[in-house]
């Protein structure tokens, strides 16, 4: 995470022989995002492991089971905006921690449902809570990094949170072996609780007035407080005015709309397609993930090494986004071609590592074009995506409805088969949407190209 320190980096002439060495506050603060990262998957992922159980305590039936899952997609993509905005206007300090503590509160009370309505409202303000997470982490990079420095993080921080995820399911087994699900909840949202002191004792909205960084680290930082919050209006006709700013929409909403199925229907997949076992299915239903979470580090790193290869951040960020979502659909073509489950398989852990090789760009670029509104941008990308990662779920299931043979029968080949190539066109559109983006001119710069 180090920025260079040659003479070519920013910052780097202030800095003459002998004088004092740059602090390492921002590795710090690098360091709790990650964390928070892992933390916001295990809270998200958690009860998709638990299902089962909670479903026969609470009596819920599977259309209710699935209504209690939609509850928190359905808040996290309504409260995505406001979560940006709040971090842009009142600093991400104050916020994060709020809606940390929120959402853990939420986490720790799905503990204690006692019916379906219950568990549904918990599910949405845990939902709600946890859509001010990543537009604010985002905010946080855009003041204390430098720009040559943000697609890395981006990608770093995107391993995190999908590793957590890749492993949460053996992670919530192990805690259920000793407590009940009730009590893991419990558990879960502590861990929240303790981050969010942490994290409100250490931070500051503003790297000048942390008391770890010293000049030299502030000088590393290249100007980045600029971008700290501010009581200015969100310019929101400038960004629904600019192209830029819908076709990121658009290649997430496309983005997501195949990555939820991970998430929603791989493990009926594996199960009616595949008959693959229950315990088999556990270990192969986390490939996507852990792929994802590698994809995540290489397109940050490529990303990188490109522009400094090209001198070019624009064509770097459009490359590797542009050819990781055309790769995904591609593998999920492959994947209805393999008849070995394990092969399928791995043909969508790399459709998942390709997915996420767009994801440093995608908040990259949020970070450069949004600049003092990161937060704001960044939360309406990552909106527009969880509609999509609402519509693709449902569509999956119209389509196996309508190509089963019979209402009791289980779905067709068909009928995945179809799936999955509706899944590879819409990601063929979010590819076509970044070659016309550019992800490094400010939303209000008015033609002014920052590579």
């Amino acid at each position: 995470m180090s920025p260079r320190t040659d003479s070519s980096s920013p910052g780097s002439s202030s800095i003459g022989l002998g004088a004092q060495p740059p602090t390492r506050a921002r590795h710090t603060m690098f360091g709790f995002v990650i964390v928070l990262a892992i933390i916001t998957y295990i809270d998200r992922v958690c009860i998709s492991q638990a299902a089962p159980l909670i479903r026969k305590d609470l009596a819920l039936t599977e259309s209710q089971m699935g209504w209690v899952f939609g509850a928190f997609a359905i808040s996290y993509a309504l409260f995505e905006i406001p979560g940006g905005w709040m971090g842009d206007r009142f600093g991400p300090r104050s916020v994060l921690m709020k809606v940390v503590v929120m959402w853990s509160i939420f986490t720790a009370a799905t503990g204690a449902a006692w019916n379906f309505m219950s568990m549904v409202v918990c599910r949405f303000l845990f939902g709600a809570g946890e859509a001010g997470c990543f537009p604010n982490v985002t905010k946080i990079f855009t003041i204390w990094l430098p720009s040559n420095e943000r697609v890395r993080a981006q990608g770093l921080l995107w391993l995190s949170a999908r590793w957590g995820g890749a492993f949460t399911p053996l992670l919530v087994a192990w805690v259920l072996g000793f407590v009940t699900w009730r009590i893991a909840f419990m558990v879960f949202g502590a861990l929240g609780i303790i981050w969010a002191v942490g994290f409100y004792r250490w931070f500051r909205d503003r790297p000048k007035d942390h008391p770890g960084v010293n000049a030299a680290e502030l000088a590393l930082m290249d100007g980045a407080e600029r971008n700290a919050p501010g009581h200015a209006k969100i310019p929101w006709g400038k960004l629904c005015k600019s192209p830029t700013v819908w076709l990121l929409w658009l290649q997430y909403f496309c983005m997501s709309y195949g990555w939820y199925f991970y998430i929603t229907w791989l493990p009926t997949y594996l199960r009616d397609a595949r008959g693959v076992s229950l315990e088999k299915s556990a270990v192969l239903a986390g490939l996507p993930l852990f792929f994802g979470g590698i994809g995540c580090f290489v397109g940050g790193w490529a990303a990188k090494r490109l522009a400094e290869r090209w001198t070019n951040v624009r064509l770097a960020r459009r490359v590797v986004a542009c050819t990781g979502l055309f790769m995904a659909g591609a593998l999920l073509v492959v994947a209805t071609r393999i008849n070995d489950p394990v092969f399928a398989m791995v043909a969508l852990g790399l459709a998942s590592f390709s997915n996420d090789l767009a994801m440093a760009p995608d908040w990259a670029a949020c970070m450069d074009v949004g600049g003092r509104i990161a937060g704001s941008l960044s939360g309406s990308m990552n909106m527009m995506g969880n509609f999509g990662g609402a519509v693709g779920p449902v569509v999956v299931g119209y389509i196996l409805t309508s190509t089963k043979v019979s209402a009791d029968a289980p779905p067709t080949e068909a009928g995945w088969t179809m799936a999955f190539l509706v899944a590879a066109a819409i990601y063929g559109i979010g590819a076509l949407a970044w070659l016309f983006i550019d992800p490094v001119t400010p939303v209000d710069a008015e033609g002014e190209a920052r590579a």
